[in-house]
Formats: structure tokens, sequence, C-alpha cells
């Protein structure tokens, strides 16, 4: 037990020799110590937390003070990754979200430029990311300002076509999801009551120049007064004559001090241009402007010469060689994309055809948009609306049908494929008076393109499937003609004439091309060749007259301009009218410009069809309203408002004569003048065989009263013998409608004794059967009453009628059936009834019968059969 309790005892401890840990820690002042610290370090954190808290606005508004002083630190070569710039976090964030973590060479070199507030001018290549090199300023501008949907538009994204609006809205989506701003995506095809019950409460927009002016116009509640910054995407586009009408309108309205960024593959440097944007010091950044090439370097570039009568089998040839491949298909206008694609879908080149042009509704091209995205092999036939900035995922080539217009637009079709690092191939089809003027315009681009030849081999021909269709079809035969107007109409246009030559062109080829049998007359054409020919054989006759010519046809066209502008040709406006100032000229349409003017799409009305509209407007005939529907004037009316022309007006009034004053013309005065004129009314008169007059035009009113003849001698109205005459047939009037009144009365009192004398013959011709019996007003109420005499209910009155018909004879059915079902008695029944009211029963055949009596016709309504029958019960009882 000893040991036991022994070993419950506990061990002394132990003491170690070395190092002394143990021998400190049973230390009480070192113990006291290290306990001391950590209570205040304890009682420090609880005092920390008995701090107020601040508000969530002034932290935030810290974090903002802070990135403010960092971005003038910034250093785009060191900027590795997107959070290395003062970003905010949500900003950040949503970049990561959406798999951008590393920036490119235009974002490294803008984005600190736009955080400072500076107005940025940036050029990169096709596919650089140039989106985000203006949406995260556009995000950390409205966030350093903590935007609110109170405080209404803060950043304004334009963009020269629907697609590009919508995929720069999408991006705007992804990044900026974390933050709190709303956005909106104004564009046209989209119904404008329900944008504008919501644009005023948006702070980003992302618009189309044409819907953003209307809205400015007609949506009151909509402005832009507190605009922040005010981005451009593809610059060049929206700065040139296309939109510039539309864009000097919007420009207006919005306040100059504004951020202003402008974006695009090939940037513009006009002083003209950029004046118009009130830009403040703007910063020049274009990143591959010591580039060797201005393309992409992964991009294979190659052109082909082919005839025009070709190009069509060797576009279906392409086709049928590359069935796995994703294809972008350029034309130049709207009509022959719509014809390519319906008998490319007939002819089946084993490869999904998609087209996407300015004709279609909005859903069906968002819808084609999205379709081509998500296939991975399929031909996009497209006009130059999808040229610029749309980012087309895994296209292997592009390849232009059609000569583009100039050497920027064909960069911008090129850059479709090869982007951000990915490979690509590009064809261009040159027709042989192409060739020279457009690879010299490429090479002063430093484009790097080499020529290839077409294997004659493996050319498919499909000239006669194509006939056999256009047999079959007639609106497919009317899409061909259509085509081959519009396409030679888009040569014609073209600005560039060392390039595009529309005379040169082998017009009945390429019509047996189309499917053609014959090709169609193009009257715009002929007159421009007749106009050549004339003008060839002037000059060659005339040398010295050239510069005659010349002078006098620019004095032509200047007078043409004056008269679209509503000016003389010496330049003053037109006089105002008499009413109020209100002017009236004319202004050239949506065709004004090279590519239309005022449309948010003007890229949909593709390059060559809007050019040099006043030229092609004298050749425009009948026959061609729909190819032509473009030149037409728009005629509007303008208001001086603000009294510029009054000076004007006074000195075309001054100069005209002054007029008489023209006193009012009376009815009296009017008479009088045909009076003068012994003005006869025209008369018609019919006549018997006889001689007789039987109608006269216009009738004349028969007088009782004679007149004399001797006024109708006279040239005027004797107007005391003629109110004198007026009271007399008056007289006579009111007398002949005494008499046939009281003819109609009398007529009336007739009727009413001959309808008594047939009731009361009626009554007497009536069956002897009949009794009628008499209903006393309250005197006689002692009498018995029969109840057999009442009417079955549960018997029709068509069989009674049957029965009755059957046993009577045939002289007495048709006063029965004659007979009316309400009959009222006359005075004189009543009075020999002593004020009875009499009603006609049938008597039953038998008084067996009872069970089985048939329907007594009172000849009164249901109604008052059973206030009769209450009435006879109540007097029995």
């Amino acid at each position: 037990m000893a040991g036991e309790t022994q070993g419950k005892q506990p061990a002394a401890p132990k003491v170690k020799a070395k190092g002394g840990k143990n021998k400190d820690t049973q230390d009480p002042v070192k113990n006291f110590e290290r306990w001391k610290k950590k209570y205040d370090r304890k009682k420090s954190r609880i005092k920390r937390d008995k701090r107020p808290k601040k508000p969530e606005w002034q932290i935030e508004r810290e974090h903002i003070n802070k990135l403010v002083k960092k971005y003038e630190e910034i250093n785009p070569k060191e900027a590795v990754k997107f959070s290395d710039f003062p970003l905010s976090k949500k900003t950040v964030k949503g970049l990561l979200e959406a798999q951008y973590r590393l920036p490119t060479e235009i974002q490294r070199q803008t984005i600190g430029l736009a955080l400072q507030g500076r107005d940025v001018l940036g050029a990169a290549k096709t596919g650089s990311g140039k989106t985000l090199a203006f949406l995260i300023p556009v995000l950390e501008c409205l966030f350093r300002q903590q935007w609110t949907a109170e405080d209404g538009l803060g950043a304004l994204i334009i963009s020269p076509t629907r697609e590009l609006a919508y995929q720069t809205f999408e991006v705007l989506r992804k990044v900026g999801k974390n933050h709190e701003f709303s956005a909106g995506l104004i564009i046209g095809g989209k119904d404008l009551k329900h944008e504008s019950e919501r644009i005023h409460r948006t702070n980003i927009i992302v618009c189309t120049p044409g819907r953003l002016l209307q809205h400015m116009d007609e949506t009151t509640a909509f402005h832009a007064s507190s605009l922040q910054i005010l981005v451009l995407d593809e610059a060049d586009r929206i700065l040139d004559m296309g939109f510039a009408d539309t864009l000097n309108a919007i420009v207006e309205n919005l306040p100059q001090t504004r951020q202003t960024l402008l974006f695009s593959a090939t940037q513009t440097k006009s002083v003209k241009d950029l004046a118009r944007l009130s830009l403040r010091d703007p910063q020049y950044v274009w990143v591959h402007e010591k580039a060797k090439f201005s393309t992409p370097a992964t991009l294979e570039q190659n052109y082909v010469v082919c005839e025009l009568h070709q190009k069509v089998n060797m576009l279906f040839s392409f086709l049928k060689s590359h069935l796995s491949k994703k294809i972008i298909v350029f034309f130049a206008c709207c009509k022959e994309v719509q014809y390519l694609f319906r008998v490319f879908c007939r002819l089946r080149p084993g490869i999904p055809v998609l087209a996407l042009h300015g004709k279609q509704q909005q859903m069906k091209r968002m819808e084609v948009y999205n379709d081509f995205i998500r296939k991975r092999s399929a031909v996009l036939f497209a006009t130059d609306i999808a040229a610029r900035g749309l980012d087309f995922p895994a296209v292997n080539w592009v390849l232009q049908f059609d000569c583009p217009e100039d050497a920027n637009t064909y960069i911008h079709r090129v850059g479709r494929t090869a982007r951000y690092k990915e490979d690509g191939e590009a064809l261009l089809v040159l027709l042989p008076s192409e060739e020279p003027g457009m690879i010299q315009q490429l090479q002063e681009r430093k484009v790097p393109i080499n020529q290839i030849q077409v294997n004659p081999e493996k050319l498919i021909n499909v000239q006669q499937k194509l006939q056999a269709f256009l047999a079959q079809e007639t609106e497919q035969k009317e899409r061909a003609q259509r085509c081959f107007v519009s396409y030679l109409r888009s040569i014609y246009l073209m600005k560039n004439k060392d390039v595009f030559d529309v005379f040169a062109l082998q017009l009945s080829e390429y019509a047996l091309s189309l499917g053609l049998a014959v090709a169609p007359r193009v009257r715009f054409l002929n007159k421009a060749k007749k106009d050549r020919e004339g003008d060839l054989a002037g000059l060659s006759t005339h040398p010295n007259s050239r510069e005659e010519d010349e002078s006098s046809t620019e004095e032509e066209l200047e007078s043409f301009r004056a008269q679209l502008r509503g000016q003389s040709p010496t330049g003053d406006r037109g006089v105002p009218s008499a009413r109020g100032g209100v002017s009236q000229h004319t202004v050239p349409g949506p065709a004004g410009g090279p590519r239309g003017q005022g449309e948010e799409d003007s890229a949909d009305t593709e390059q060559g069809e809007t050019a040099e509209a006043s030229e092609l407007m004298f050749s425009a005939d009948a026959d061609e309203e729909d190819d032509l529907r473009d030149l037409d004037l728009l005629t509007v009316k303008r208001k001086d408002v603000f009294a510029l022309e009054a000076d004007t007006q006074e000195e075309d009034l001054s100069k005209k004569p002054p007029k008489k004053k023209t006193e009012k013309e009376t009815k009296f005065k009017e008479a009088k003048k045909v009076l003068k004129r012994n003005f006869r009314i025209n008369t018609k008169k019919t006549f018997t065989e006889d001689g007789e007059v039987v109608q006269q035009w216009p009738p004349a009113q028969k007088t009782a009263v004679p007149h004399d003849d001797e006024d109708d001698e006279t040239l005027g109205i004797n107007v005391d013998k003629a109110r004198q005459r007026l009271l007399e047939e008056d007289k006579l009037d009111k007398e002949e409608y005494r008499r046939k009144v009281k003819e109609k009365h009398k007529e009336k009192r007739l009727k009413e004794k001959a309808a008594k004398r047939e009731a009361s013959k009626r009554q007497k011709e009536g069956p002897e059967e009949e009794v009628v019996a008499c209903l006393e007003s309250g005197e006689s109420e002692e009498e018995e009453f029969d109840p057999g005499t009442l009417p079955d209910p549960d018997r029709s009155r068509d069989s009674e009628l049957e029965q009755d018909s059957a046993s009577e004879p045939e002289q007495s059915r048709t006063p029965a059936r004659k007979r009316p079902q309400k009959r009222k008695c006359s005075s004189s029944s009543s009075e020999a009834g002593g004020g009875e009211a009499r009603l006609g029963w049938k008597k039953p055949k038998s008084r067996g019968d009872l069970g089985v009596l048939k329907p007594l016709d009172t000849g009164l309504t249901l109604g008052e059969d059973e206030q009769l029958v209450l009435h006879l019960l109540s007097s029995r009882s």
C-alpha cells in the first residue's frame, strides 16, 4: 500500500542543466512580464474595437484618393498584369472573371494616359484589344466620381455599326458586372419607346450615331449635360463624310469639359476632324507606327487576278475545297449578297452558308451574328457592316470577292482573321483593270501581299445550274437582275477611277455568269457612255475649248448643288415665304456622302452605293425606282427662328414694286360681274314627237302667281315686286298644305272604319260553339265558376288547332286562321254587357272530356291569362 501511495504522488520537476528553458518558466518575474504584455495587447485591441467605424462611402473615398495619387506614377513598361495598374478592386475582379489577365501593347500605353484624364487618339492593328483600352478608363472614371443612376449619363460610346455596338456592350457587361453602374445598348431596329423610358437613368450608353441623335431630338428627359467621357470606336469611320452632319449635331449637345477617347486601326490625323471634337492637347498613341507591316504578322495575304465572268465559278470551287474552314466572303453591295446567298443555298456547296447585310431586320442580323460565332465551319456572305471591329473567333479565311474601296477598307476586312497572335489567311480577287491601282495602294500602306494563280482544271462551272434556277423561279431572275445593276452602280460610283472603270467590264459575259440569258438594260450607264463619247468627240474637234467646257460644267454643278442646298448660284439663300419666314429647300438624302448620311448604320448602305448621288439623279428613270431609291431627295421645311434672313427678305421686298391693295370681293360683286358678262345657265329640254316639252333642266319652280315678263328684259331683280310675289305664293302654299293634311286625316279615318267593319263582320261569321265569358267588375262575386272551362296547360296549342281544323268544315278554317291572337272588345259590346270585359272561350264538346280539354284561345298574352285565372279563383273562394 505504501508503494501504491508513493506511485500516486506527483513527480518533482526536472531541472535541465543546459538551456535553462524550464528554469525561466518557473521565474515568477518573467511570467508576470509576459502576462503583462499579453494583457496590454488585448486591452488595446478592445479599445480599438470600441472606436466608431467609418462609413463605407468614406472608406471608398479614401481608397479612391490613394488610387488617384498613384496615377502619376504609372509606368507602361512595368505593367505586366492588369493588377499592376491602380485600378479598383471591382474592375480587376471583373477582368479576371472574364479571363483577361495580361494587357496588350495598346492597353499598356493608353490606360495610364486615360486614367490621368487626357484625351487619347489610339491606333493599333486589328485584333490588338482596343475595346478594353477604352472600357477600363470608362469604368474607372465613373468609379472615381462615385456615379449613381440619379446622376444620369456619364459615359458615351459611339460605334459605326449595330453589330460592333452589340459586341462592345457584351464585353462591358462581362468586365463591369461587379460595378453598380447602369448600361444600355441604343441601336436602330429596337423599340424606341422602350429605350426612351429608361435612357434618362442610364450611366453608360453604347450606341450608333443615328439612334443617339434621334433620342436627343425626341426624348425630352434625355440630356448629356453631365457627360464625363466620350469614346469614338472606329473613329476614322465616324469622322468621315457619311456621319459628318450627324456627329456635328451630337457634339453640339455635349459639354465642352469632357474627356474624349478615339480608337481605330486606321486612325485619322486630320486637324479639321479633330477640331470638331474640341480635343484638349490630345495624346497620339500609335503602337505599330514603326512596324514593318500594317497588318498582323501572322496573317498570310494573297491576291488572284480573275475575269469578271469567272468569279462565281471561282467562289464555288473555293468553298468546295475548304469545307472544314470558317470563311468570311465580302461583297460590294447588299443585293449581290442577297442573290448569291440564295443561289449558293440551292447549289449546296457542302458547308453552311449564312448572309449578313444591311437590308436585314435587326433581330435577323443578331441571329446570324451569333450563329456564325457558334459554328466551327461555315461561310458568311457579308457586306462592309462586318468589316470593322467585329471579333469572330477562329476565322480561317477572309475572301474579298469584290475589290475594296481603298487600302483602309482592305485592312479592316482582313482584320477579321489572325486576331491576337492567331493565324489566318486572306485572299483578294481582282479584275485585270483593278490590279495595278489597288496593288500600288496596298504597297504604299505597307501591306505584304503576293500573287497566286488559279488552277483552271479545278474550277467548277455552275453557269448552267444558275440558268436552270432562274428559269424555274421568276423571283430569282429579278434578284439576279438587281444584283447585276447594283454591282455596276457600285463600281460606277467609286471615287478612285484609276482602279474602278465600269466601261472596261464585259457586261454580257458577267450577265451569263449570273445565270441571265441577256444582260439587263442599265440606263444610267448608257447615258454616261454617251456623255463620255460626246466629251471625247468635243475634245478632239475643239481642243482649245476644253477649259471653257470644264468651266461651264463646273458652273452647272455649282448651280445644281446650290439648288439642293436651297440657295441661289451666287450663294444667297432663298427668300423666305410670307408665312413667318418659312422657306422650303431640298437637301441630299442618305446617299449624300460616300457611304450614306445621318443613318446610324451608314455602313449598311455599302461602299459604292452612296457617292456622287447628284450625277446619277439625272439618269434616274421610272424603271429604276427600286435601284435608285437611295438617291432620292428629301424635302424639308426650314424656319427662320432667329430672323437671320430678315435682311435678305427686306432687300428683296424693297426691289419689288409695291403691290396695290386688293379689296375683298364679295358675292354681290361676283354676281354683278356675271350679270355684266350676260352668262346664261345651261338648260336641257326634251320634246315629244308632237313637239311638247317633257323635261327641263334645271327644273324651274312653278309659280301660282303670274308675273309680268317685263322683268326679264332688265338685267336685275325688282326686289319689291319679288317680295310681293313671294308673299302671295306663300299664302297659296299654306292653303295647299292644309288641304293635303285634311286629305291625310280623312284617309286615316276611312281606314279605321273599314277595319272596324271587318272586325264586326268576322265576329258575326264566327262559330256558334264559341261562348263569351263575361268578367264582371266585382259586383257578382257570388256566382259559381266552372273550372272545366279553363284551358289545359299540359296540351300544346298546335294539337288543338289540328283538332279544330279536322272537325270544322273547310269554309270555317280560313277565318279561324286569320283571327288575331289578341282581340279587343268593341265599345258596343262592352256597353251591352254592363261594363264587363268579354273574353272568347271555347266550350268543351262533352262534360266527360274535362281531363283532355283543349287550350282556350283567349286572345291575351300569357301574363294577362295568369292574372285572369288568379282573379277568377279568388272570386270563387
